[in-house]
């Protein structure tokens, strides 16, 4: 049984409709989560708003929203103002247009959700709309309203259902061009690359998302299990630092190809004649 959705509407492509559930796709809930406890009493902390002049509590009556015009100094904002900026949403999730798998750029994608018929009514629109974007190796391009925002989403085929992506905005996406400017241009050639190809092909595999273990989180649990038996908690020593040897060695290391001694000549034993 799927579980419960976070948004249900319509996918609408031309005149078809197809009524839709989303739901998420990657949660962060299962990740070990601490909360701030009192030292001396155990209690648990709760936080409090203090006016930054006076220093004193202030209500949640009278906590507002302000941007700011200058340093200290703020234009408040009510919250019916706010919400008057809150696009009004028809529940639609509208086909914009349709574009080759391969030329999606992945530095935009935001979150993943799973999308699915949201009734029985609507599986035959659902079933065609996702069979004949899989035959074309195509994923839509449409835009909504989700969570009060409008956004737009990326919609590809996957098993039998679709998964939709949120899609950030081109101004929250930083300039590679800023980020690698001062990379020198460096030719490779020769057996450098040669080792390099060599050593990419040895090791190539499988994405499998199942190998991958988030470390962090895992010693995080097993030193909260440690502390709840009793036992000691052992502290991570850090990792001796590998020594600076020349690039071409390192790559004639990975790629295996140490230099091995050559073996000794074995020398006839004595009294052993050669055949003749």
């Amino acid at each position: 049984m799927a579980p419960r959705a976070n948004w249900k509407g319509f996918l609408k492509l031309g005149e078809l409709v197809c009524p839709v559930a989303l739901h998420t796709a990657a949660s962060t809930s299962e990740r070990v989560s601490f909360h701030l406890v009192n030292r001396r009493t155990g209690n648990r902390l709760h936080r409090e708003f203090i006016d930054s002049e006076t220093g004193k509590p202030v209500e949640k009556e009278d906590q507002v929203k302000g941007y700011e015009t200058g340093e200290n100094d703020y234009i408040v904002l009510q919250p019916e103002e706010i919400a008057a900026a809150v696009p009004e949403s028809d529940k639609t999730m509208a086909v914009e247009a349709f574009v080759a798998c391969s030329d999606i750029d992945d530095l935009y994608f935001d979150k993943p959700y799973y999308l699915r018929p949201a009734d029985r009514q609507g599986e035959e629109v659902f079933a065609l709309i996702r069979e004949g974007m899989e035959a074309k190796k195509v994923a839509a391009v449409a835009q909504a309203v989700l969570f009060r925002r409008a956004r737009t989403l990326i919609i590809r085929a996957h098993d039998a259902g679709l998964i939709a992506t949120t899609l950030a905005y081109d101004y929250e996406v930083r300039s590679a061009k800023e980020a690698f400017s001062d990379i020198p241009d460096i030719e490779v050639k020769g057996e450098m690359l040669e080792l390099a190809e060599h050593i990419i092909r040895t090791k190539s595999g499988r994405f499998d998302p199942k190998g991958f273990d988030d470390r962090y989180d895992a010693a995080l649990a097993e030193v909260v299990k440690a502390k709840i038996e009793g036992r000691k908690i052992k502290p991570v020593r850090p990792k001796a630092e590998g020594k600076v040897i020349d690039l071409m060695e390192a790559l004639r290391q990975s790629a295996g190809e140490t230099k091995k001694k050559p073996a000794a000549k074995r020398k006839p034993a004595a009294g052993r004649r050669k055949a003749g």
